[in-house]
């Protein structure tokens, strides 16, 4: 069932199944890294953008849960990072040995990067709030 079905680089099967653990990684480390952020980066953005509101000063009550939202998107993150940059099966290569890298894995390592931009971020965040607020 791994065959490639009618030459469309789609393969059949078990690729599916690793497709959307792929997916489900990158799009847990998103929602972990903005989760994370949402204590510090967020509210700054939002009043930055001209959004303002007293529910915006109830996100800094996220600001302890903040390093269990950095456990679960680390392990996110690292599954992630595991499962789009690890050795492509021979299946899934054409016959003269090039792999194509389909729209969807450059979405998912674009994803993976972006949520890791955001973690560091979001934990460099109160470290560098002294030199930008000077």
């Amino acid at each position: 069932m791994s065959d490639l079905s009618s030459g469309t680089g789609i393969e059949t099967g078990k690729s599916l199944d690793e497709e959307a653990k792929k997916r489900l990684f990158a799009g847990g480390s998103v929602l972990g890294a903005v989760a994370m952020s949402s204590c510090c980066i967020v509210p700054l953005v939002l009043f930055s953008l001209g959004v303002t509101g007293a529910w915006i000063g109830n996100l800094t009550a996220l600001y302890p849960y903040k390093p269990y939202f950095f456990v679960i998107t680390a392990i996110f993150l690292a599954g992630g990072f595991y499962m789009t940059y690890r050795k492509p099966r021979a299946a899934a290569c054409a016959r003269d040995g090039a792999c194509a890298l389909p729209l969807s894995e450059r979405l998912n390592r674009t994803l993976l990067w972006a949520a890791s931009g955001l973690t560091v971020a979001a934990l460099a965040f109160p470290y560098a709030v002294p030199y930008l607020l000077d």
